[in-house]
C-alpha cells in the first residue's frame, strides 16, 4: 500500500466535495435503488490496513458510488473494480481514476445482476436490509470474503470473521459457513 497515492486520492476527492458545497450541494444524493453517501476515506484505508485487504487479489466494491472506496482498494490489490446504478456516481469515479491514473475499472451496472463469484473480496456500505435480495447473492455466487461497513443490516446467513472499529465505524469481515 502507498500512503502518498492514498494523500493524493483522498485530496482529490476533498476538492471535489469542496466544490459540490461550494454550489450549494450536499455530496451525498438518493440513486435509483437506495442513498448514497461518501465513506469516510481515512476510515477506509485504516480498515483495510487493519483486516489484511493486501492478502486478497480481486476486490469488488457493490454500489460504489463516486469510487473513492475502489481506488482505496486500488493501493491494496492486483485488481480493484466498483459497480454502481447510478449514471452521475460512475461517471465521477471513472473521472477520478482517470485524473489520478488508476488502473481500477468502473462498471455501470445493477449489483444484483453483475456475477460476483470472480471476486475473493467483496465490499459493501448497505443501506437497506441485506434480505432484500442482496443476502441471498451473497450466499449463492460469494467465493471469498465480504467487508460490511457499518453497524446496521448485516447478513443473516453468513459468518462473521473479523472486525474492526475505526473513529467508531465498524468494519466486519463475513465468509460462508
Amino acid at each position: 500500500m502507498d500512503f502518498h497515492k492514498f494523500r493524493q486520492i483522498e485530496s482529490a476527492y476533498k476538492e471535489k466535495d469542496r466544490e459540490s458545497l461550494r454550489r450549494g450541494r450536499l455530496p451525498l444524493h438518493p440513486t435509483s435503488k437506495g442513498f448514497w453517501s461518501p465513506a469516510i476515506m481515512a476510515e477506509v484505508f485504516e480498515a483495510f490496513r487493519k483486516l489484511g485487504l493486501d492478502r486478497y487479489r480481486n476486490f469488488l466494491d457493490l454500489g460504489s458510488g463516486d469510487g473513492r472506496v475502489v481506488l482505496i482498494a486500488s493501493l491494496f490489490v492486483p485488481r480493484a473494480e466498483g459497480i454502481e446504478i447510478d449514471p452521475s456516481l460512475h461517471a465521477i469515479a471513472v473521472s477520478m481514476a482517470g485524473k489520478l491514473g488508476s488502473s481500477a475499472a468502473f462498471r455501470l451496472t445493477d449489483m444484483l445482476q453483475h456475477d460476483i463469484s470472480p471476486y475473493d473480496v467483496l465490499f459493501l456500505s448497505p443501506d437497506t436490509p441485506l434480505e432484500r435480495g442482496m443476502e441471498r447473492k451473497l450466499v449463492k455466487e460469494m467465493n471469498g470474503h465480504l467487508i460490511l461497513s457499518g453497524d446496521y443490516f448485516h447478513p443473516r446467513t453468513l459468518v462473521s470473521l473479523k472486525s474492526v472499529v475505526i473513529n467508531g465505524t465498524r468494519f466486519s469481515v463475513y465468509g460462508k459457513n
